[in-house]
């Protein structure tokens, strides 16, 4: 898994943010710009920290030190269950391996987390503080839908912050399948006299045109990669489902500057089948590019992935709308997604926890 690119287009009329669609993911580099971290606030416990060592304009390498943090938290219930007969109770508290980094891009900070859980669950968060892009507050060229007024003398321009995460998946090893669920209300019927039956129903999506598809809350929509040729003691494939969060994709035009060259962030799902050269969601070279090489382009001759060795780009992220609570420095925002086995174990993994 990496975190390919991510780009951050502004909705703004105003002459100094309207042109901006910066990728701060290659443009800049997040991981060049990695903080080194400080014990006792970016990270808490039990820590082990590793160094991180990058390319320098001038072919030098150089060391950033405690640039990643590893460490172990509690994070709340686990399971529990109370019996009303015979008034038993158990409970098993749940802890995460979190393993993260915090990259300053200019005015903004991300901090980048990846959370393993002990059911197998494995998440991905972004959280988004720093502080704000603004402009000077003019009371007669004031327009409030794309520049809100964060102080009394600034504005706050609209903006986007989409993240593409690249998921080389590798499912229990041999070739996977790429699964759409949504859930489906039944018509009423004899069969269905309540009208209160609904049902999940799962698409095989069998080809990159197909797999371009974009979440459905109102359908419960998750995305599932099987392994076709696992099975769990129950005769079942063995899978796990990426489940997004309420993300939204690119708001300009998708001719746009922003969706020519970030064309990842018109869809929340991409997949292709693994091809090495195949890394970067945006292209590899997208310093002052036109958009050439990223997925719309890589996506462009329609490949069979029915069962491949698969590759998952999904593309997330929170649109913008200043706040006075966000000056002078914004409060965390966070985004993200949550990657959960789906007949991957037989049973509950967790259920003999000491």
């Amino acid at each position: 898994a990496a975190l390919s690119d991510m780009v951050v287009p502004y909705g703004s009329a105003d002459p100094m943010h309207s042109w901006k669609a910066v990728h701060d993911g290659t443009e800049y580099g997040l991981g060049f710009f990695s903080n080194s971290l400080t014990l006792g606030c970016d990270c808490l416990g039990e820590i082990h920290y590793l160094d991180a060592n990058f390319l320098f304009f001038d072919g030098s390498v150089r060391k950033r030190e405690s640039a990643i943090c590893i460490h172990e938290e509690d994070f709340g219930i686990q399971w529990k269950h109370s019996d009303d007969q015979g008034g038993a109770s158990e409970v098993r508290r749940s802890r995460r391996l979190v393993i993260s980094t915090i990259c300053t891009i200019g005015n903004y900070d991300y901090g980048l987390f990846w959370y393993l859980y002990l059911d197998g669950t494995i998440q991905f968060e972004v959280k988004l503080t720093g502080i704000i892009g603004i402009s000077a507050y003019d009371e007669s060229l004031h327009n409030d839908q794309q520049d809100p007024r964060v102080a009394e003398e600034l504005v706050g321009p609209i903006h986007q912050h989409l993240f593409c995460v690249r998921l080389d998946w590798d499912l229990e090893g041999g070739k996977n399948q790429l699964l759409e669920s949504n859930v489906e209300t039944l018509p009423k019927s004899d069969e269905n006299p309540y009208g209160m039956q609904f049902k999940a129903v799962s698409t095989h999506l069998k080809n990159e045109e197909e797999a371009k598809r974009d979440i459905s809350p109102a359908t419960s929509r998750v995305w599932k990669v099987v392994n076709p040729s696992k099975k769990n003691s129950l005769g079942l494939p063995v899978a796990y489902k990426l489940l997004p969060g309420n993300t939204p994709t690119l708001f300009a035009h998708h001719d746009s500057p922003a969706g020519t060259r970030a064309s990842f962030a018109k869809h929340n799902l991409w997949a292709t089948p693994f091809q090495k050269e195949e890394m970067f969601a945006a292209g590899p070279n997208t310093v002052m590019h036109s958009g050439e090489g990223g997925l719309d382009d890589i996506t462009s001759s329609n490949r069979d992935i029915s069962e491949c060795d698969l590759v998952t780009w999904h593309t997330f992220g929170v649109t913008h709308v200043p706040r006075p609570e966000d000056w002078p420095v914004m409060p965390v925002e966070y985004c993200g997604f949550h990657l959960i086995p789906v007949g991957f174990f037989d049973k509950n993994p967790t259920i003999n926890l000491p």
